[in-house]
């Protein structure tokens, strides 16, 4: 019998999704899960089976942790949260508590990095104006090609180098591109270790040929990204966004974007998402819209679940937990 006992607290759909068969038996071989799947609502109406948890897992839809949740889980050590960010459930008194909190956001950011990679190498060549001015016209034009950047020393802007953010750098390790990135919190020999020159975020809009925003959405970020940037950007520059739309000021985007047809613009997000009807954004021939699909679906979340069993075969074995999340870590997350 194992010497642990646990529970599953999130919706039901995250359930099924995060945490498969093989990861459900994995976990089973170091945990009695002593009660069936439990919701944020159905564990608030019965508290009491918090009593025997020692460790929770949980992922979208998990429960907040609030001063009555952890005074009915007096056993509880750590959550293993197999989802991204942690903001909706925790509080000042889950910080105050000392019990551990660790995330599968690094699992969560390995499509988002792949698709902006993606994205990247697909603007440098001018793809996705190419593939418009097809359609609007009706014919090909090879006047485009004038004007492909292309992947031989041109310039790639990053900003913020958190999870995503580094990801992105370390692919772009392999293809001639220049890096540079805008972050005030990263130090600079780790920016030296990942073939990066930091700069002011208006060079980044100023030498990039592509832009690529992975900002978290903080009240400190939101409408970071003006119209003044896009203004400075190069002549047939890309900017991306797979972070939040909140982070950009869009209607000055929008602005600009209309006065400059040369730019091109790549939303995986938007704010409010959808757009509104009557948003520019949604007809603006140099504006690619993709409905916020970026991070992990399907079967890709299953590789968050994995992280999680990972996580608990570190607890079991008194390792440090790899993706366990501090308080002040928690300041400059998403």
């Amino acid at each position: 019998m194992p010497a642990l006992k646990g529970l599953f607290i999130l919706n039901p759909k995250s359930y099924t999704q995060i945490y498969g068969s093989a990861e459900l038996a994995d976990i089973q071989k170091h945990v009695e899960i002593y009660a069936p799947p439990q919701t944020a609502q159905s564990i608030r109406e019965n508290l009491s089976l918090l009593e025997q948890a020692d460790v929770i897992f949980s992922g979208w839809g998990g429960p907040l942790l609030d001063a009555d949740f952890l005074a009915a889980a007096p056993r509880l050590k750590v959550i293993f949260y197999g989802a991204g960010t942690i903001r909706a459930l925790v509080t000042e008194a889950f910080w105050q508590s000392g019990i551990s909190i660790t995330s599968a956001a690094a699992a969560n950011a390995v499509p988002v990095a792949e698709f902006t990679l993606a994205q990247i190498i697909l603007s440098l060549r001018l793809a996705w104006r190419a593939a418009h001015v097809i359609k609007q016209h009706g014919r090909y034009s090879t006047e485009i090609k004038n004007h492909i950047p292309g992947m031989y020393h041109t310039t790639v802007g990053l900003i913020s180098l958190g999870l995503i953010g580094r990801m992105v750098a370390e692919h772009l390790r392999h293809f001639d591109v220049r890096v540079i990135a805008y972050d005030p919190f990263v130090r600079p020999e780790i920016a030296a270790d990942l073939r990066i020159e930091l700069c002011a975020l208006d060079e980044v809009f100023q030498r990039a040929e592509v832009v690529s925003l992975h900002t978290p959405w903080l009240k400190e970020t939101e409408g970071m990204i003006t119209g003044a940037h896009f203004a400075q950007m190069k002549p047939h520059a890309t900017f991306i966004n797979t972070a939040r739309g909140a982070i950009v000021r869009e209607n000055e985007m929008i602005a600009v974007l209309q006065q400059r047809p040369d730019l091109t613009a790549l939303l995986d997000v938007t704010y409010s998402e959808p757009p509104a009807e009557d948003s520019p954004l949604l007809t603006l021939p140099n504006v690619m819209l993709t409905p916020h699909l970026a991070g992990s679906t399907n079967d890709e979340c299953q590789r968050m679940g994995r992280y999680m069993v990972e996580e608990l075969e570190r607890f079991i074995t008194g390792e440090t937990l790899r993706y366990s999340i501090t308080q002040s870590q928690f300041q400059h997350m998403a």
